[in-house]
């Protein structure tokens, strides 16, 4: 890529590393130094046309790679300039490659969700007419000795079949960890990374649960019998498998369950006194006027005339 300046004054070094900052790079003795507002307009402009340049190659419809997007993230970009073509004295660009720490959220081989921070490449490019002639490989070299990192603890962001097929050829990277996300991390990510795996929130005890405790709950599901012999009520039939279809109509009432039937007094009474004495039925007895002492033996010594008829 040509540009109007001269870039090779501008970047002195074969492959420059700019920052955020994107401020010149110390300039070799003996060159003319123009003004440094200038200079610093000069690496804007080469930075977003090879943003620019990198989105049509890629079919993106906007830049991921600006000055301005520079400025506003710690990312590093590595330009690499052709030395031997000259045009016009001026040199030329013929790539960049940016890269950049993340926060991101991974998947491993177990499909645990890991919190990591590694380095991540961002946006690669070099110019159509210069690919295949060991340009890509000269760069992305410089940046692993630079970073200190190995290819397979990298992360890259939406890397298209050009990158993955580069990696694959020059570093073997081949097999990929499925990810939810945008990027993509190759076999051996988590080899000399030991990021924490996210862990649930500790189970709140047992006494902390409201308004009831496990207990309570038990208890409250269990029925309390009352004594004999209120306890003779018959059991419930078991409900059908099928039950009726219920009406429609919203006037209907809301089914209810048969309720307890009712035993009546004196069956109630025969059967206290068959039984031995309880303290429910010294209690009814007691509360029963008919029932008591004092009125079964007024009833014992009146003399039997209905029986003397027979």
């Amino acid at each position: 890529m040509e540009f109007p300046f001269d870039v090779d004054a501008l970047l002195p070094e074969r492959i420059t590393v700019l920052d955020q900052h994107l401020r010149p790079p110390a300039r070799r003795p003996g060159t003319t130094t123009p003004a440094r507002v200038d200079l610093q307009q000069q690496i804007m402009t080469i930075v977003d046309e090879l943003g620019k340049a990198s989105a049509k190659a890629q079919h993106l419809p906007a830049p991921i790679t600006s000055a301005a997007r520079m400025q506003s993230n710690r990312h590093v970009i590595y330009v690499l300039k052709d030395t031997s073509a000259r045009p016009a004295g001026k040199g030329s660009i013929i790539g960049f490659l940016k890269v950049g720490y993340k926060k991101l959220f991974v998947l491993d081989d177990r499909e645990a969700h890991n919190e990591v921070e590694p380095l991540c490449i961002l946006d690669f490019y070099i110019h159509e007419s210069l690919q295949r002639h060991g340009h890509g490989r000269e760069l992305f070299q410089h940046m692993l000795q630079k970073e200190r990192v190995e290819p397979h603890q990298l992360a890259i962001d939406r890397p298209s079949q050009k990158l993955l097929k580069f990696l694959n050829k020059h570093y073997n990277l081949e097999t990929t960890v499925p990810q939810v996300n945008n990027f993509v991390i190759f076999e051996g990510f988590f080899a000399h990374q030991h990021p924490p795996a996210r862990k649930l929130p500790p189970k709140r005890a047992e006494g902390d649960i409201k308004p009831y405790s496990s207990s309570d709950r038990e208890f409250l599901k269990v029925a309390v019998e009352p004594p004999w012999p209120l306890n003779r009520a018959p059991r419930r039939a078991t409900p059908p498998a099928h039950p009726p279809p219920r009406s429609s109509s919203l006037g209907n009432s809301p089914e209810r369950g048969p309720l307890r039937p009712f035993v009546p007094e004196q069956e109630l009474l025969r059967s206290l006194r068959l039984c031995p004495p309880h303290p429910t039925a010294r209690l009814l007895l007691a509360t029963d006027p008919g029932g008591s002492p004092a009125q079964r033996r007024r009833t014992s010594s009146l003399p039997r005339s209905d029986e003397s008829r027979y």
